[in-house]
């Protein structure tokens, strides 16, 4: 986490941290690389020993995998349709077909084994018939889910992303189900989630509300950048498809056939001249209108897209602070009720006589009641640990604002500078609508000609 969001372990806990090392449970912490000097500003510098402290730069995090997810043809029967997609790994070199259900069913291992993380919602179900427009609007949002996914660090190296990115066996949901059901969720298989509270600095509290104020901020204006981009390369496109019109409109006047009477024309052939002009500009608008349409499909896919996944991100950090928040209100609260009430009759019935029996099994309630209390305190310490990770691993993506950006100056400059050959290429061809038999039309004068007297 960088000084500015997230301070690092108070001298106190490094001390305490440093003794403890010292013991034989020192094997088990795992023990980052740390370079002296990097010259990657993106980079979470890691304090040795501090496994609180994030290390991975962005470029590491989307080296770790690309997933590829395209949809195959539709399998029609007698009442069901439905769609399936080929989900390609270059990671695991694998590629294997799924269906929205599967996707389902994986996301929902993520939270049971994961519960602390940040997992990327999934894009809604649509119950009824689905048009292409919506096929393909889910199909990029599975794209940028499975994506961001196997670049997270704790979910790239757990077994149930490799089920699902290369089983390609019978009935992949409940091989799913099985391997989640085997183990725990991550608190109980971290060597270190019941000294979480050792490495937080002690203002925990008051950074994860900066932390989460700044990331809401954050999301509010970049989803108003996505908006815009997407107006930006939607309005590409429409200028394609008018360019189009208007260069078929064109040839439609120099192919028209119509006879024109010879009082109207006055013997003149300048509208047959002008006719077979007006047919030989439509190669040129049509070639106008495949630049117009090509910057817009690059814009979606090179812009728009990143924005969406890095809002995908950063919603699923505020799901996470949602989720975080719940727990920590009601599940203890829940819990001390319990507890209340059966240390009530406990107290209230101290100089009766109860039967031995009833009264172990009264004190082993209260015990087990008291170790979930205790569990639940160490739970809510882990959930502050991994939401200081979770935050830090936003940060390391926030350089992808200088990738969206620099992928839309290019898409500009590249888009304006092939429409400007274009165009440049159809000025000469112009000339050829003012020239002809008695012709008195001069062609119109370059901007920098100044305004024609005209």
């Amino acid at each position: 986490m960088t000084a500015g969001v997230m301070d690092p372990l108070p001298a106190a806990a490094a001390e305490a941290e440093t003794e403890e090392e010292a013991g034989p449970a020192a094997a088990d912490l795992p023990v980052p690389q740390v370079c002296e000097q990097d010259p990657d500003p993106s980079r979470m510098q890691m304090p040795q020993g501090n496994p609180l402290l994030l290390s991975h730069t962005l470029q590491e995090l989307l080296a770790r995998d690309t997933v590829q997810v395209e949809l195959i043809p539709e399998k029609k029967g007698l009442f069901l349709k439905h769609v399936e997609y080929e989900v390609s790994s270059q990671r695991f070199q694998s590629s294997v077909y799924r269906r929205y259900n599967d996707f389902v069913v994986f996301h929902e291992m993520l939270l049971h084994k994961f519960p602390y993380r940040m997992v990327p919602a999934l894009p809604p179900k649509r119950m009824l018939g689905a048009d292409r427009e919506f096929i393909e609007a889910r199909r990029r949002a599975l794209k940028r889910f499975i994506n961001l996914v196997a670049r997270h660090p704790p979910f790239s190296e757990d077994v149930v992303l490799k089920l699902f990115l290369s089983f390609s066996g019978p009935d992949v949901q409940n091989k799913l189900k099985e391997s989640a059901q085997l183990v725990g969720d991550e608190f109980m298989n971290c060597k270190l989630a019941t000294r979480a509270k050792d490495f937080l600095p002690a203002d925990i509290q008051t950074q994860f509300a900066i932390s989460r104020e700044l990331i809401r901020n954050i999301y509010n204006s970049f989803y108003k950048l996505r908006d815009r981009a997407e107006r930006i390369a939607s309005r590409a496109i429409d200028n394609a498809a008018d360019l189009l019109i208007f260069g078929k409109e064109l040839s439609a006047l120099g192919s028209d056939t119509t006879p024109l009477p010879s009082w109207a024309t006055l013997n003149s052939s300048a509208w047959s001249f002008l006719k077979q002009a007006l047919k030989g500009l439509s190669v040129e608008f049509a070639l106008l209108a495949d630049k117009a349409a090509q910057q817009g499909k690059q814009e979606e896919n090179d812009v728009v897209e990143k924005l969406n996944l890095f809002l995908d991100l950063l919603q699923s950090y505020k799901d996470l602070c949602a989720r975080h928040e719940k727990g920590l209100l009601h599940k203890p609260q829940r819990a001390l009720h319990s507890y209340s009430l059966m240390k009530r009759p406990a107290s209230g019935t101290a100089g009766q006589t109860r039967e031995p029996e009833s009264v172990q099994q009264l004190e082993s309630r209260i015990l087990e009641q008291e170790n979930a209390i205790q569990t639940m305190e160490l739970r809510n310490y882990f959930s502050l640990y991994c939401l200081h990770q979770e935050t830090q691993l936003v940060h390391v993506y926030l350089p992808l604002t200088s990738h969206i950006l620099g992928a839309f100056v290019n898409s500009q400059i590249q888009g304006h500078k092939e429409m400007s050959k274009v165009w440049n290429d159809l000025k000469p061809k112009l000339s050829c609508l003012f020239a002809g038999p008695n012709s008195t039309l001069t062609p119109p004068r370059s901007p920098q000609d100044g305004v024609s007297p005209h």
